[in-house]
């Protein structure tokens, strides 16, 4: 039987403090930063794709994030670790009802230990959201970025600190200003920086798509400075579903949908000719189907290029830039790991994710969950996948094989 070895996870998340925008956003906006308040909760659901919270008189007692026009609350299904999978429900919570591991770095560091996790790269919640992107559609871009910056101090200067390289920072950057995007990303990058978060599909989000030129100057500094972009789904603020009054269920079993949208997107987008050395990874978006789509992407690449429109951009087979550019992150997928499969995505660019503290999360059982299901996996393939991989992304200074 193969060793699971301590897990390097690349996909994780931070519920962040009540303190952060209080003692990290420069002096000037301290008066309009994100604060916490309690208010009850009249009402909360998620239905055909789209999460919906309600504030009233009476109802459950709730933090929320106030910030501009906005209030958002906390939700027990993004801080589910600890609770039973019967209680995990689309409900209003406290701080003081979550996990300590949520919010505080040292409890989040004993955690990790009981999970047989090493290191974890977390992104930010539900308030920021995936990519930041909330703090993009500021009205005040000044009090946006400096937001941004804050956020980012806080991540460097207190949340992975003390950690000894456990906590990996990662970064989000200003996206309505794709050069601004590049100078905070160096801002962070001499601080020790190497992952930053991106939207999926930026034109979900009003932005320009990644088929103009439009990103280059962020493009070109991930790439000039080994910086992985980091795409989560839901990134795009919008979940596959099929109509408004599907159950959750459809939309959470179709998480993956955006995640195949974007690696089809930027495999004939031309942006990874023109930055080959640009490493993507795609957060919580399974593996079972990139065979298939490398596939699919491929045939219609070989039959239709002479009207698709990438006849000059896309000189190669789209899989050889997946093969050489993107990684693809899993925490429950049989198939994705049967051999057939393995062998057409290859293992080199597969990394594995235990998403603390979220629904999914394999927390606790995670060293049982990765047995179930890379047991069956030689002892190198297992390493590659569990914390190889993301240590070479990354560049750590981890062993492969511990």
């Amino acid at each position: 039987m193969v060793v699971i070895p301590r897990i390097v996870s690349v996909d994780d998340h931070v519920i962040e403090p009540p303190h952060l925008w209080e003692n990290y956003i420069a002096p000037e906006f301290r008066d309009r930063a994100p604060r916490v308040e309690r208010i009850p909760c009249a009402h909360m659901g998620y239905v055909g794709g789209k999460f919906t919270a309600e504030p009233g008189d009476d109802g459950v007692p709730c933090d929320w994030w106030r910030f501009e026009d906005l209030l958002i609350p906390r939700t027990r299904v993004e801080s589910a670790v600890g609770y039973d999978r019967a209680d995990i429900t689309v409900t209003p919570t406290t701080h003081e009802e979550m996990r300590t591991g949520c919010y505080d770095p040292t409890a989040r560091l004993a955690d990790m230990d009981q999970g047989h996790i090493e290191a974890q790269l977390c992104f930010p919640s539900s308030f920021p959201r995936f990519c930041g992107q909330t703090f993009s559609e500021t009205k005040d871009k000044d009090l946006g970025l400096a937001c941004i910056e804050a956020y980012n101090n806080w991540m460097i200067e207190e949340w992975c600190a003390d950690s000894n390289g456990r906590l990996m920072p990662l970064a989000i950057v200003p996206l309505w200003d794709p050069e601004l995007a590049a100078t905070e990303l160096l801002r962070n990058v001499r601080r020790g920086v190497r992952a930053v978060t991106f939207s999926e599909i930026p034109a979900y989000l009003g932005l320009p798509s990644i088929h103009t030129e439009y990103w280059d100057p962020f493009f070109a500094a991930c790439a000039e400075h080994g910086v992985s972009i980091h795409m989560h789904i839901g990134s795009s603020s919008k979940m596959p579903s099929t109509s408004p009054d599907a159950p959750a269920l459809v939309a959470s079993a179709l998480t993956f949908g955006n995640a195949m949208s974007s690696m089809v997107d930027f495999m004939l987008s031309g942006v990874l000719v023109r930055f080959p050395e640009l490493q993507l990874a795609y957060s919580e978006g399974q593996i079972g189907w990139i065979p298939y789509i490398l596939e699919r992407t491929d045939h219609v690449w070989e039959a239709n290029r002479a009207w698709g429109d990438v006849g000059d951009s896309v000189p190669e087979p789209p899989s050889t830039y997946f093969h050489r550019q993107i990684y693809a992150c899993f925490f429950e997928d049989e198939f994705g790991l049967t051999s057939e499969a393995l062998n057409k995505i290859t293992p080199q660019r597969i990394l594995f994710e235990t998403d603390y503290p979220h629904s999914d999360s394999v927390w606790p059982e995670t060293e049982a969950t990765a047995q179930r299901l890379m047991g069956h996996l030689d002892q190198e393939t297992v390493n590659l996948l569990c914390r190889g991989n993301a240590i070479k992304l990354l560049d750590l200074d981890l062993p492969v094989n511990p």
